[in-house]
């Protein structure tokens, strides 16, 4: 299954896993260094996700159907 085709939750499924057989001890030094790179092409795919939906989610539709952007830094806009 090619990334592109990757839910994220399923990717956070495989990188978990990845961390378990990490953290076992029990994998020899080879195998752990390509599951060691799977999990960190895996996490940056994750984190892209994670930017994209950020990004969506700050979009606000005003009352004239007008998309702005949000800082939620800033807060509530008490001026309109």
């Amino acid at each position: 299954m090619s990334k592109e085709t990757l839910r994220f939750e399923e990717a956070m499924s495989k990188l978990e896993s990845i961390v378990q057989k990490l953290e076992s001890g029990d994998v020899p030094l080879e195998d752990a260094i390509t599951l060691y790179k799977e999990g960190m092409e895996l996490s940056a795919y994750c984190h892209g996700k994670l930017q994209d939906a950020e990004k969506q989610l700050i979009t606000i539709i005003d009352k004239d159907g007008q998309s702005s952007s949000f800082d939620p830094s800033k807060g509530q806009d008490t001026n309109g």
